[in-house]
């Protein structure tokens, strides 16, 4: 009898085994796969097994793995899975690196005498790649048509200096060097704009996170696709018909990303089409039919760095900053030359004077929005991320300077101008990362040139852009609780605004008809949880996490119209998510934006009524362009959802415009 019991009972535990095996294998691939890999080798993320993963966590225990991924992960809802999701898939992992933990289920108490030492490397999961010229492959070029008839796209610097006066093209990631994305069309008004509908639905097959600006140049637009296993597309399409002219299909070397696999957009210039990747190179290629000019590394991506932001072009410069503000990484800003791909200039964003030890070599302060600029100050003005470790400031005391800054450079050397630091010492995640807009504001009888950034923290910031003085701060677009800046705790505080903002890196924008600024915005309110961690190169570097709080979801998206005049708020949508994609405002009196529920909407500019909308199928969460073919605008946007929000994929760029009849032609 005993022996029949025991045979039962090891039966049991090894089933218990099993499970636990089988339920962690279940979590990884809901939570885990998209990033680290279906075979644990990495994608976005990094490997979770090898000699990499190794050197991470070799000589720790499991408690240290579970500690990490528990707090930080998945990194679209970190903290958000329950404590035995979180025990299970960190059992799979440990049984993939050959790491026994008996035939009974992990445990809080058990993790601590599991020793990493004891994983088998697996020589076979690929390594880092330091060679950045190494691709998988090199790019695929598809030529399907010619450019439509008269089609020239050498876009030259007189074109975009004079951006603001060309009715029928969308020249600039902002339309125009201030980011305003104002256009002086008005065919389409508050009027007729109900009769607006779509013409064509550019289908990419690319269904991901979706966040591009399409740049129009005389019937062709320009397209950038997120990235969708390992591969993104650059595409020109007929910006009338939606028909492919032709596409470049980008094959990625490593890469690691925080907040989805994105990318915002080209610049276009000098004939050429200039794109930004994930793993971190500059590329060039030609507009007419996409073939490769050149190619240029800007830092490597082993260790966290990635490009999101649509490059800035001026004056034959091509100019960048990065993404990876969760990694232990230095920011910076840089220019390269149009022609040649050579680096002209690079500003490191942290000050080490302000960032106690040598903490500024890892401080955070990325670049990855486009940048202004302001030609005739001679200025690029940019805004500036989270220092790192995000929520965790014990090891970088001091205000961290330029972290969630405006900040201004010579646009030709890259030398300080000015700086306004928005938030000393962040430990909430509170980047400055929505794109800086430049507009005239008026003060006392005069006329101030002024630079504006709508934060995560809040508030808009109108400096003055000669000096960088603040010249107003606008009342919270955003709901704010007491103890926002409150320190976060090992037992959490909840906090308004969430880590999400504020505004996101969604770009406002700007009406000279009715000097508002218009604002996607998020009321999240989050839980924010530290406890410092040790950095370990090629790992995320948090310090903490931030979750939405369940019981007491405030969960909605303000579309806020804001006086800059005044800085008071003069209308408010407030939509059922929080908001994040972009603005578009426009001579019809009108001012677009989208939803993550599928929803494309436009309102009256001056009053706020919503007079049109569409649904779209996927989340509208990138910015709406306007722009002109053959005398008759169209309105442009892409839908397909976003990673950071969960809100649903697609891979289409939907093109509209108003039937002659009802436009009044």
């Amino acid at each position: 009898m005993r022996l029949v019991f025991l045979i039962v009972a090891l039966s049991a535990m090894g089933s218990a085994g099993a499970q636990e095996k089988s339920r962690g294998a279940a979590v990884y691939a809901q939570d885990c796969a998209q990033c680290h890999g279906a075979s644990l080798r990495g994608d976005s993320g990094p490997p979770l097994t090898g000699q990499g993963f190794h050197q991470a966590y070799g000589t720790g225990t499991a408690a240290q793995l579970y500690d990490f991924i528990s707090r930080q992960m998945p990194q679209d809802a970190p903290g958000s899975l329950t404590q035995q999701q979180y025990l299970d898939v960190t059992g799979f992992i440990l049984s993939q690196n050959g790491i026994r933990s008996g035939n009974t289920p992990l445990s809080i108490a058990s993790l601590g005498r599991i020793r990493m030492s004891e994983q088998r490397v697996n020589q076979s999961a690929p390594e880092p790649n330091t060679d950045e010229i190494v691709r998988a492959a090199p790019p695929v070029r598809k030529v399907y048509s010619q450019l439509p008839a008269g089609a020239d796209v050498n876009v030259t610097d007189p074109m975009m200096v004079n951006a603001a006066s060309d009715q029928d093209n969308w020249l600039l990631h902002g339309r125009t060097y201030d980011n305003q994305r104002y256009s002086p069309l008005q065919q389409i008004t508050s009027d007729n704009v109900k009769s607006l509908s779509p013409v064509a639905l550019i289908q990419t097959g690319m269904t991901a996170s979706f966040e591009t600006t399409p740049v129009v140049v005389n019937g062709v637009m320009y397209i950038t696709t997120p990235v969708v296993n390992k591969r993104m597309l650059i595409m020109a399409v007929n910006a009338a018909t939606g028909e492919r002219l032709w596409d470049v299909t980008y094959n990625l070397g490593p890469f690691q990303v925080c907040c989805g696999p994105v990318n915002r957009g080209v610049a276009v210039g000098y004939g050429k089409v200039y794109v930004v990747t994930l793993d971190d190179h500059l590329l060039a290629l030609d507009a007419a039919d996409g073939h490769t000019l050149w190619d240029s590394t800007i830092v490597s991506s082993q260790y966290g760095y990635s490009e999101t932001l649509a490059p800035q072009i001026y004056d034959g410069m091509i100019i960048v900053g990065s993404a990876g503000g969760e990694w232990a990484l230095r920011g910076f800003v840089a220019a390269y030359d149009a022609t040649s791909g050579q680096q002209r200039w690079r500003w490191m964003s942290t000050d080490p004077k302000t960032y106690s030890g040598k903490s500024a070599q890892s401080g955070g302060a990325m670049v990855w929005t486009t940048p202004a600029i302001d030609p005739q100050l001679g200025l690029v003005i940019f805004s500036t991320g989270n220092p790192n470790p995000d929520l965790d400031g014990t090891s970088r005391q001091g205000d961290n300077l330029y972290s969630d800054s405006i900040v201004a450079l010579d646009v030709h050397t890259g030398q300080l101008k000015w700086y306004y630091q928005e938030v000393k010492h962040d430990v909430w995640d509170y980047d400055a990362v929505s794109n800086v807009v430049l507009f005239d504001v008026h003060q006392n009888g005069e006329t101030i040139p002024a630079a504006a950034e709508a934060g995560k923290v809040g508030w808009v910031f109108i400096l003055d852009r000669r000096t960088g003085k603040l010249i107003r701060k606008s009342d919270p677009y955003v709901m704010m609780s007491k103890n926002m800046f409150s320190t976060p705790t090992l037992a959490g505080v909840d906090m308004l605004p969430g880590a999400n903002g504020g505004a996101e890196w969604s770009p406002p924008a700007y009406s000279p008809q009715t000097h508002y600024l218009y604002i996607l915005a998020m009321n999240q309110l989050m839980r924010f949880t530290t406890k410092p961690a040790a950095s370990a190169p090629g790992l995320i570097r948090l310090g903490s996490a931030f979750t939405n709080v369940p019981k007491d979801r405030v969960q909605n998206g303000p579309f806020v119209a804001l006086d800059v005049e005044t800085g008071k708020i003069a209308w408010q949508y407030t939509a059922p998510q929080p908001l994040i994609g972009g603005a578009l405002a426009t001579a019809g009196n009108l001012v677009f934006m989208g939803e993550g529920n599928g929803w494309f909407d436009a309102f009256n500019a001056k009053t706020g009524d919503r007079v049109w909308r569409y649904n779209l199928g996927a989340g509208v969460n990138a910015p709406p362009i306007t722009y002109q073919v053959n005398g008759e605008q169209y309105v442009a946007v892409a839908a397909g959802g976003n990673f950071q929000m969960t809100y649903p994929y697609g891979d289409t760029v939907a093109i509209f415009k108003v039937p002659s009849a009802a436009a009044g032609n």
